[in-house]
C-alpha cells in the first residue's frame, strides 16, 4: 500500500492511495483460509472445502471487506504517518466505473482511490495577563420573593359558584365551536373549559367578550387571530366561536401564610420563602455566569485569528440557520419583517458560526495543555440531570445515552467547556458590580448565539 499527498493547500489534505492488486489477491487467499476451517458446506468435511470452491461461493463478499479493510488502514497510515489532527472524518472517492471496480474485485486491477482530508489549524494561546473583567451581580429584591408567592396564591385560590354575571377575574366554565368564514377550522372546538376573564391566557379580545356572561348563556365572540401566532394557517385571520356558558365561579381570597404553605407542600411560610428564594439565587447567578463568560470569550475572540476547517464551520453554521428559519417560522415572521434579507441574514449567522468554531478550538487547546478533563462521573451525572428533565422516561433516556457515544460526547462537551471557563477566569482580574434585576438580565438573546462550539474537540 502506497500513499502519496496531491494536495496541500490551507487546511485541506489530499492522498492517492494505491493497493496493488497481489496485495489484494494476497488479503484475500488469507482470508478466504482463514474461512475454510469456519463454514459448513454440505458434501464436503469442516476443513476440507476446496479453496476454489470457496472463492466462487465467497470470493466476492470476502473481497468486498477486504476493499474495506484497506480503506481503513489507509486512513490510519494517513493520520499516523503525517501526524495528522483531523477537523472530521476523511472523505474517500472511489473508482466510478463499473468494469474498474469489477477489475479491483476480482484481484486483476490495483485498488486506487483518493483521500481528503481537514485539518485542525495550530496557533499559539495567548496570555490572558491585563484581562480585566466585570461581573455583574444583583440582589434578589424581597418584592420578588413576594410576587412569586402571590401568584402561587393566585394559582391555588378556590373558586366558587356564581349566580350573577361574570366579571373580570371571575371564571368562566364554557364550551365552544370556532369558525373561519363559516368553517369550522381544526383546534376550534372543546368543551369544559375553564376561562378566567383577564389572565390573558386566550387569544386577545376572547376573555373580555365574556363579561356579563351568565349561566346558561348563548353568545357568539368574534376574534382575530395575532399575526404571530404559532399555527400559521390560522394567523391574522378573523374566527367566530359559538360560545355555551355553563357557569360562573368567582374566586375566593387566599390568605398567605404558614396553613397556605402547608397546602403547598411546606413546613412553613418561612421554608417556602427560602426555597423561592434559593431559586431566584440560582438563576441569577446562572445569569451572572452567562455574562462573565461572554465577557471572556468576547476577550478571547478579540485576540485569535486563524483558518477555520470549512466542514467544521458549515456544520455549525446548519445548525444555527435552522434554528433562526425554524424561529421565524413559528413567530409567523420573515426575514423582510426583521429589517433585512435572506441573503444578508445568512451572512450574519455565517459570521456567528466562525466566531463559535474559532473559539470552541481555542477552548479546547487551552483545555488540552491545561489537562482539563472530564470524569466518568461527571458525564453520569450530566446524563442523570438530562434524564431528570423527562419524567416516567428516565429509564429510555439513561439506555439512550449510554448506548449512543455520540449523544454521551454531547453530554461532556459542555462540562468540559465550562472547566475550561473557570480555568481561564482565574486568569484574569474579575471585579464585582453591583446591577438591577433588570440590568443582570438585559440582552439574554445576544449571550444565546455568542458561545463557543467544543462538541468535537470535547469528544
Amino acid at each position: 500500500m502506497q500513499a502519496t499527498e496531491t494536495l496541500s493547500e490551507g487546511l485541506k489534505r489530499e492522498f492517492k492511495v494505491v493497493v496493488p492488486a497481489t496485495e489484494l489477491e494476497s488479503r484475500l487467499s488469507s482470508e478466504l483460509a482463514g474461512l475454510k476451517d469456519r463454514v459448513r458446506i454440505n458434501g464436503f468435511r469442516p476443513g476440507k472445502v476446496p479453496a476454489a470452491h470457496l472463492r466462487r461461493l465467497y470470493g466476492q463478499s470476502v473481497m468486498a471487506d477486504v476493499v474495506q479493510n484497506a480503506i481503513n488502514e489507509a486512513n490510519r497510515k494517513i493520520v499516523e504517518d503525517n501526524s495528522l489532527r483531523l477537523a472530521g472524518e476523511p472523505k474517500v472517492s472511489l473508482p466510478e466505473d463499473k468494469d474498474e471496480i469489477d477489475a479491483v474485485i476480482a484481484a486483476k486491477r490495483d485498488l486506487a482511490f483518493s483521500v481528503a482530508v481537514e485539518i485542525l489549524p495550530t496557533f499559539e494561546i495567548k496570555p490572558l495577563e491585563g484581562v480585566a473583567l466585570e461581573r455583574e451581580v444583583a440582589e434578589i429584591p424581597e418584592t420578588e420573593v413576594d410576587e412569586a408567592i402571590a401568584r402561587i396564591a393566585r394559582e391555588s385560590r378556590p373558586f366558587s359558584e356564581k349566580d350573577g354575571a361574570a366579571e373580570s377575574g371571575d371564571r368562566v366554565l364554557i364550551d365552544f365551536v370556532g369558525s373561519i368564514d363559516g368553517t369550522p377550522f381544526e383546534g376550534g372546538t372543546s368543551q369544559d373549559v375553564r376561562v378566567e376573564i383577564g389572565s390573558n391566557s386566550f387569544i386577545p379580545g376572547f376573555e373580555d367578550q365574556l363579561i356579563g356572561a351568565t349561566k346558561g348563556e348563548e353568545r357568539t365572540i368574534v376574534t382575530t387571530f395575532p399575526e404571530n401566532y404559532q399555527a400559521a394557517h390560522l394567523a391574522g385571520k378573523e374566527a367566530s366561536f359559538a360560545v355555551t356558558v355553563k357557569g360562573v365561579e368567582t374566586p375566593g381570597e387566599t390568605v398567605v401564610d404558614d396553613e397556605f404553605a402547608k397546602g403547598v407542600g411546606f413546613d412553613s411560610l418561612d421554608a417556602l420563602k427560602n426555597v423561592i428564594r434559593g431559586s431566584l439565587e440560582r438563576d441569577f447567578e446562572a445569569q451572572t455566569r452567562r455574562k462573565v463568560k461572554k465577557k471572556l470569550l468576547d476577550a478571547l475572540d478579540g485576540q485569535y485569528d486563524f483558518d477555520l476547517p470549512p466542514s467544521l464551520v458549515e456544520q455549525e453554521f446548519a445548525g444555527v440557520w435552522q434554528q433562526v428559519v425554524a424561529d421565524l417560522k413559528q413567530a409567523g415572521r420573515t426575514f423582510e419583517d426583521e429589517g433585512s434579507t435572506e441573503e444578508a441574514s445568512k451572512a450574519d449567522y455565517r459570521k456567528i458560526a466562525e466566531r463559535r468554531v474559532r473559539l470552541g478550538l481555542v477552548l479546547a487547546e487551552v483545555g488540552d495543555r491545561a489537562g482539563v478533563n472530564v470524569t466518568d462521573d461527571e458525564v453520569t451525572r450530566g446524563v442523570v440531570e438530562r434524564a431528570r428533565q423527562f419524567p416516567g422516561q428516565e429509564k429510555a433516556v439513561w439506555d439512550f445515552y449510554n448506548k449512543n457515544p455520540q449523544a454521551l460526547a454531547e453530554i461532556r462537551a459542555p462540562i468540559f467547556e465550562e472547566k475550561v471557563i473557570d480555568h481561564l477566569l482565574a486568569q484574569v482580574t474579575v471585579t464585582d458590580r453591583t446591577v438591577t434585576r433588570e440590568e443582570l438580565f438585559a440582552d439574554e438573546e445576544d449571550e444565546a448565539v455568542a458561545g463557543a462550539s467544543v462538541n468535537e474537540a470535547a469528544s
